[in-house]
C-alpha cells in the first residue's frame, strides 16, 4: 500500500454522516465522540475527524501544519489521489476553477493578497449601512406573516432576508433572485462527498451560467459604476495591484453562496430551535440581539464540518496525522463541547463567553462574519419585537449533507406581539 494511503493511527468510530437519526441530531453523537477519543478516520471520506473544541480551534488557527490549500507546500504527488479528485474535480473544471480558486481556499501569499483587496472592497460597503434596510424589509414580511398567522418559514421568512442582502449587496435587481438561489443551491452541492454525477454536471453547469452572468454585470458596472460590491471590487487598489475579472467573478460567486446558503440555514435553525422552546423564546426576546444571535449559531451551526490539508508530519492530541493528509473539524460537535460551553445541550442566551467556531478561526474567519451578523440581528430583533411566541407545526427532514446543516421548510404559527 502506498505511503500516502495509509489509514493514520487513530481508532475507527462507527459514523454515517447521512444515518436519518444522525440528522436529525447529531449532537448526542458527538459528544460519545468526544468524551470516547481525540479523533477517529473515517474511510468514505478519506479524513481523520476531530470533534473537540480544543482540537478544532488549535488547527484552525495553526498555518505552518495545517492549510485550506496545500499547493503552496506539497505537490500532487504528495497527496492522496482520490482524495484530490474529490477536492479538485477534473470531470467539473469551471467549478474547480472558481470555487476552489476563490480566496476561501487558497494559502498565502496568494491568500494574503485577494483576501487585503476583497476586504478593502467591503470596507467600502461597511456592514452596518444595510441594518436600516434589512429592519425594514424584515418588517415587510412580517406584516404579511403576522396577517396570516401561520408561514412556512424557510420560503417566507429565512430566504427572503439574506437575497436582500444580496440585492443591496451586489446590486442585482429582484427578478434574478431565483437563478442565483438555485445557482448557489446547485454548486454548494459539490462540497458534501456523496455528491452524484448528475449533481457535479449540475453544479458545473451553474456555475458557467453563473459566471457568464456576472461577466455581464462587470461589463454593465464598468460602464456605470454603482455602489455595489462589484464596483468596489473594481475599483479597488493596493500599491498598484488589483482584481483581475476572474477574481471578481470568483468573490462574488463565492460571497452569494456563502451569504444566502449559510443564512438560510442559519435563520431556519434559530427558527426550529426557539419554536421547541417557548421559555428559551422569551429569554431571547430579554437579551440583547448579539447574544441571542452568538448563541443561536452555537446550538446549531448552518456549517458542520470544514476540512484542512495536513502540510507536514504532525500529531494533534497524541494522533498521528501523514502530510498530504486531510482532516475534517467538526464545528457542531467542537460548538456543543462541555469543557468550553456550560449546559452545551441547552440554549443559554447570557454566556459570558461564546468562542463558537461557526465563523472559523485564525487567517481563514469568515470576511462576511459581521454582514452575517448584521443580517441576523435584523431578521431575529424584529421578529422578537413584532411576534409574541412561534409554535412549531412541522418540519421537514434535515437536508443530507454534513457541511451544510438546516431543514428544508418548516411551518410555524406565530402570536403577534
Amino acid at each position: 500500500m502506498d505511503s500516502r494511503t495509509r489509514r493514520p493511527k487513530v481508532s475507527p468510530v462507527r459514523f454515517d454522516a447521512y444515518d436519518p437519526q444522525f440528522l436529525a441530531n447529531p449532537y448526542p453523537t458527538y459528544a460519545r465522540i468526544r468524551e470516547e477519543l481525540p479523533a477517529f478516520h473515517d474511510e468514505t471520506w478519506g479524513l481523520v475527524f476531530f470533534a473537540r473544541h480544543a482540537d478544532v480551534t488549535a488547527i484552525l488557527k495553526d498555518r505552518q501544519r495545517f492549510g485550506r490549500d496545500f499547493r503552496h507546500r506539497l505537490d500532487t504527488s504528495d497527496v492522496d489521489p482520490d482524495l484530490y479528485r474529490r477536492i479538485y474535480p477534473p470531470q467539473w473544471p469551471t467549478w474547480t476553477s472558481y470555487i476552489r480558486e476563490s480566496f476561501i481556499d487558497l494559502e498565502p501569499p496568494r491568500h494574503t493578497r485577494l483576501r487585503g483587496l476583497v476586504a478593502k472592497a467591503f470596507t467600502k460597503r461597511s456592514s452596518e449601512v444595510f441594518r436600516s434596510q434589512l429592519e425594514g424589509a424584515t418588517d415587510a414580511i412580517l406584516d404579511k406573516l403576522i396577517e396570516e398567522g401561520t408561514t412556512e418559514a424557510i420560503g417566507d421568512f429565512a430566504t427572503p432576508i439574506p437575497v436582500a442582502m444580496i440585492a443591496e449587496l451586489m446590486g442585482i435587481p429582484g427578478e434574478d433572485h431565483p437563478r442565483l438561489i438555485e445557482w448557489s443551491r446547485q454548486i454548494v452541492a459539490v462540497f458534501d462527498e456523496r455528491v452524484t454525477e448528475e449533481e457535479g454536471a449540475l453544479a458545473e453547469r451553474a456555475t458557467k451560467e453563473f459566471v457568464a452572468y456576472l461577466e455581464d454585470v462587470l461589463a454593465e458596472r464598468r460602464r456605470n459604476p454603482g455602489e455595489d460590491l462589484v464596483s468596489a471590487m473594481l475599483e479597488v487598489e493596493e500599491a498598484g495591484d488589483t482584481l483581475t475579472d476572474a477574481e471578481i467573478v470568483g468573490t462574488a460567486i463565492l460571497t452569494l453562496n456563502a451569504g444566502h446558503e449559510a443564512t438560510v440555514h442559519a435563520i431556519g435553525n434559530g427558527l426550529l430551535a426557539l419554536a421547541g422552546e417557548p421559555s428559551a423564546y422569551q429569554a431571547a426576546r430579554d437579551t440583547p440581539i448579539g447574544a441571542v444571535t452568538d448563541e443561536l449559531l452555537r446550538f446549531d451551526s448552518p456549517l458542520q464540518m470544514f476540512e484542512r490539508w495536513v502540510l507536514e508530519d504532525t500529531s494533534i492530541a497524541g494522533v498521528e496525522l501523514r502530510r498530504g493528509s486531510k482532516v475534517g473539524l467538526l464545528f457542531g460537535s467542537a460548538n456543543h463541547d462541555d469543557n468550553v460551553f456550560a449546559e452545551s445541550e441547552s440554549l443559554v442566551f447570557d454566556r459570558r463567553s461564546n468562542p463558537h467556531v461557526s465563523f472559523g478561526a485564525g487567517l481563514h474567519y469568515c470576511v462576511g462574519a459581521p454582514l452575517a451578523k448584521v443580517e441576523l440581528e435584523a431578521a431575529f430583533s424584529r421578529l422578537f419585537e413584532r411576534v409574541a411566541g412561534l409554535e412549531l407545526i412541522e418540519a421537514a427532514d434535515r437536508i443530507e449533507s454534513l457541511v451544510f446543516r438546516g431543514v428544508g421548510s418548516l411551518e410555524l404559527s406565530l402570536t403577534p406581539a
